[in-house]
């Protein structure tokens, strides 16, 4: 009977352990994009805001630098980065979260209030065209987008 229990509760750790690993099995088609980057209000400097485009085969830098809002999407200048930048963060998408598809604000937990910075994040698949703002301090924002702040930061870094 216990041989039983440890097989059970082995298989249900496992499963647990590869879901929450998983990716989604977006591919960015003809068309489609996902718009995302970090913004800091008490900031100096170029590197206050990073916004890029990635598209099917490409990565934009937008060259504006305009502080994202909630209301209206990023309005960009983009100039194309190399082939190398684009292997870099090519597999963004396989990471997004589908929750956000769901939410109702488009603002999640209170982006850069403590001068801590947010992310922009663009999403336009399939006809599917929406807008976020996330808190990049995770504590305000729901642990089901952790992983995917935490992949943010660590991809905008190495754009830069």
């Amino acid at each position: 009977m216990w041989n039983k229990i440890i097989i059970f509760i082995g298989i249900v750790f496992i499963s647990f352990a590869l879901n929450s690993c998983k990716t989604n099995d977006l591919v960015l088609s003809e068309g489609d994009y996902l718009v995302f980057g970090e913004f800091h209000g008490e900031c100096m400097g170029e590197a206050c805001i990073e916004i890029f485009r990635l598209e099917n085969g490409k990565i934009f830098e937008d060259t504006k630098d305009i502080y994202p809002n909630s209301k209206s999407f990023y309005v960009a200048n983009y100039v194309q980065l190399n082939n190398e930048k684009y292997e870099l963060i090519k597999d963004l998408i396989t990471y997004f979260p589908s929750d956000l598809l769901n939410e109702k604000s488009t603002v999640i937990g209170e982006p850069d209030a403590g001068d801590w910075g947010g992310f922009y994040i663009e999403y336009n698949f399939n006809g599917v065209h929406k807008m976020w703002l996330l808190d990049k301090m995770k504590t305000n924002v729901p642990a089901k987008y952790h992983e995917f702040i935490d992949l943010l930061d660590v991809k905008i870094n190495s754009l830069q």
